[in-house]
């Protein structure tokens, strides 16, 4: 067990998770749960928590963007990543009276065919590695312009004859003006533990304060936003290595500047027309940690578009963090109260 602890565990963390510094920094074990499941967020540089919009696939990051407005539809989403990886969910939302809603999700995290072997290198077979999170939602108006919303998650890891099971909540508040399309949020993600261990060692959840602002400006198209993330910790080292030119060691990059940008996740999206999306990302972090001098020069940036009909809507993301790493989501928007009404 301590040879897949070791060993098999990091491998997968580090090869298969986006947006994240666990190849570079201590981890926990889950942080996969910050893989957002909305190609509108992912595009957007994979973390936002403020934007509002009439889409069920954006409150998998801040429970409270969950409202009335989204009653009846239901999202499918899928993700391929790098190698075998590929990620697929399915969310539900509804009413719950004039001032709630709530919401179902299950969300699948599966990594491929991975080698197992022995300590001493003798191959026993090949197993699939797996996470799975189902949990429900709940949000409330608590003013006209106010809302809260809650989201409890069950986690589910298998990796070869081992498995764990961790509680996780989400804990939400957002402020929207629709008169000035700004909006405010405040996220309290991933709290919770672990139920049962993979053996006596305690893996923590990625608990994590979020703040957000997604804001248009009069008649200009083009919404922008900033989130701040990983707010529990201020240093966030990362090693640079160059471009393979250079000789000697690796630098270890622990600047107030870089440390800032590291926090920070910065987001635009064309909304001249209800219709019709297009989103651009830049995610430093996300670069950052891809610190080789084989990284995509477009490392850290994405992309995302999408349409809306009356009662289907369809999203797309693309994003290249490394060369050998290319990402591609779709998400499926369907109404189901717009398509009985017709």
């Amino acid at each position: 067990m301590q040879f897949i602890r070791k060993t098999i565990l990091p491998i997968v963390i580090a090869a298969f998770l986006p947006h994240t510094a666990v190849g570079q920094e201590s981890a926990s074990g889950y942080s996969w749960l910050n893989i957002s499941s909305s190609s509108r967020v992912y595009g957007l540089g994979g973390v936002n928590i403020s934007l509002v919009d009439d889409d069920i696939q954006t409150i998998d990051q801040n429970p409270a963007l969950l409202g009335t407005e989204m009653s009846g539809q239901i999202g499918v989403n899928y993700m391929h990543y790098i190698g075998g990886s590929n990620f697929a969910g399915v969310r539900y939302g509804h009413s719950a009276g004039e001032r709630g809603a709530w919401a179902l999700n299950l969300q699948y995290f599966g990594y491929g065919s991975i080698r197992e072997t022995l300590p001493d290198g003798t191959v026993v077979g090949n197993f699939s590695p797996k996470d799975v999170a189902f949990g429900g939602v709940y949000s409330r108006d608590i003013t006209e312009n106010l809302r809260g919303g809650i989201n409890f998650k069950m986690l589910y890891s298998g990796y070869a004859d081992y498995t764990a099971f961790a509680l996780a909540a989400d804990v939400g508040v957002n402020y929207f003006n629709p008169d000035r399309d700004q909006s405010f949020s405040v996220v309290l993600a991933n709290m919770g533990g672990q139920i049962k261990r993979f053996d006596e060692a305690y893996d923590r959840l990625p608990f994590d304060i979020r703040l957000g602002w997604s804001q248009s400006f009069g008649s200009f198209p083009v919404r922008f936003s900033i989130t701040a993330w990983n707010l529990t910790k201020w240093r966030l080292p990362f090693v640079e290595t160059g471009d393979g030119s250079q000789t000697g060691e690796p630098q270890i990059k622990d600047t107030f500047v870089s440390n800032l940008f590291r926090h920070l996740v910065f987001g635009a999206d064309l909304i001249s027309s209800p219709n019709f999306y297009i989103g651009l990302g830049y995610n430093y972090k996300t670069r950052t940690d891809m610190a080789t001098y084989k990284r995509s020069f477009i490392s850290g940036w994405s992309l995302a578009g999408g349409f809306k009909g009356r009662a289907f809507a369809i999203g797309l993301a693309l994003a290249q963090p490394h060369t050998s790493a290319t990402t591609f989501m779709v998400n499926l928007n369907l109404s189901l109260n717009d398509l009985l009404n017709k």
